[in-house]
């Protein structure tokens, strides 16, 4: 017997805004004592902990003025918002699987924006 599952709800979110969902959990957990943190739970509060750089409002701004350039779709702002890439090396490596490449322009008009933030 196989039970399939089927995605009612998609939704893409920064780092900082998971960190801010995740403290949120945290804390609920802490205040019932019999309720114990999974290995997993505790990994990812972990994870956003680290490489969680910039505050949830900022990175929202960071991930709207990526949206606004015309070779950034929804996924890959969320993607460049959350490495928050410094050279055009780095950024490459974001847009590796696309079907295009982009020019040494497109891609220093988007270190720029990211440079207002990192």
């Amino acid at each position: 017997m196989t039970i399939f599952k089927e995605i009612v709800d998609e939704e893409f979110l920064t780092v900082s805004e998971t960190k801010e969902l995740l403290a949120d959990i945290e804390a609920e957990r802490a205040l019932d004592e019999d309720r114990d943190l999974r290995y997993e739970l505790a990994r990812a509060i972990e994870h956003a902990n680290r490489f969680a750089v910039l505050d949830p409002a900022e990175a929202q701004d960071l991930v709207d003025q990526l949206e606004a350039l015309e070779k950034v779709d929804e996924a890959t702002a969320y993607k460049i918002a959350n490495l928050l890439p410094r050279n055009r090396d780095e950024l490459r490596s974001v847009y590796a699987q696309q079907r295009y490449s982009l020019s040494g322009d497109e891609l220093d008009e988007i270190l720029n924006v990211v440079a207002q933030y990192a």
